[in-house]
């Protein structure tokens, strides 16, 4: 009889299958599992030798080779991550998160490192920022792309860039909104099904990332600041949490955007009851793009209007 961890293991061994395919180096497809089994398995520390030391007596070097020396193509591990991400969760009732993620880090040598929000840890810390992407369905998420952010104070420094080794084509600055939107060209190029893109306030404030998705038409609902104009001249939304395009007028069947219509009370102000109950309430005369429709219908229930959609 098969003992328990040695199912976990064929498993493993089964869902890294394709991606090992990839790797060619015969080496590489031997190292990647142990590597792997070292991290989602049993034992509390997860640097190289004591994962070694647990899974491969007398290999550390052949493991340490593998993570900190080999030089091979990622390009077709993450060509593989969206065929399966697309194959578990990816269609029409997908949708693909946009989100930062934060390492805390001490020191100032790893590529990329600054103080900046740490959503970890809820302040601003030293770490660094990757621009993360994750294709979810139901209550299953699939990351599919991260992307490390690289902040000004890096980018207008080549000597501190060149002496980290960044490559020559990744040292011009962008933002995160830009790094997001050439992520999505990547997984969209690559036939990665999904029905609506999800952001929170940090990427929905960029308007050129708002237009990027109309652009593209792509059905989108962002968080935005509070205070942000609407797309009307003068047009200010006191207490508008998010925002969502493109909508369809019904009576007229041309589009709007729903900041114009999301425009509501904030929780717990003196407004009159029936102004609060229309806080996160769509206009009847517009319907959102049937996507993103079941996000939206969440907010008459728990206030999904007034928290990070990431979320």
């Amino acid at each position: 009889m098969v003992d328990t961890k040695s199912k976990w293991e064929v498993e493993l061994g089964r869902w890294l299958k394709p991606f090992l395919d990839r790797l060619g180096h015969k080496a590489r497809r031997r190292m990647c599992p142990l590597y792997i089994s070292g991290l989602i398995g049993p034992g509390d520390r997860k640097s190289v030798q004591p994962m070694a030391a647990r899974l491969a007596p007398g290999e550390y070097d052949q493991l340490h080779h593998f993570i900190a020396d080999g030089l091979w193509d990622a390009a077709p591990l993450e060509a593989e991550l969206l065929v399966q991400a697309d194959r578990l969760v990816g269609g029409k009732d997908a949708v693909l998160v946009i989100d930062d993620t934060a390492m805390p880090k001490k020191g100032d040598r790893s590529v990329g490192v600054a103080p900046q929000y740490a959503s970890s840890l809820g302040k601003t810390a030293n770490c660094q920022t990757l621009v993360s992407l994750t294709l979810a369905r139901g209550e299953v998420p699939v990351m599919v792309a991260l992307r490390l952010f690289v902040p000004e104070s890096w980018t207008s420094n080549p000597v501190r860039l060149k002496r980290a080794g960044v490559p020559v084509e990744h040292r011009a600055a962008r933002t995160k909104p830009e790094i997001a939107l050439a992520e999505i060209d990547r997984v969209m190029a690559a036939g990665m099904r999904f029905g609506c893109v999800l952001a929170d306030a940090g990427y929905g404030l960029s308007a050129p990332f708002r237009q990027g998705l109309t652009t593209r038409g792509l059905a989108w609902a962002v968080g935005i600041p509070r205070h942000q104009k609407g797309p009307r001249a003068g047009w200010k939304l006191a207490s508008l949490r998010f925002a969502c395009g493109p909508l369809m007028d019904l009576r007229s069947g041309s589009r709007t955007w729903a900041s114009s219509i999301f425009r509501g009370t904030k929780p717990g102000s003196s407004a009159n009851t029936g102004r609060r109950e229309r806080r996160n309430i769509i206009s009847p005369i517009c319907r959102p793009r049937r996507s993103c429709a079941r996000w939206l219908r969440r907010s008459k229930l728990d206030g999904f209007a007034n928290r990070p959609i990431s979320s």
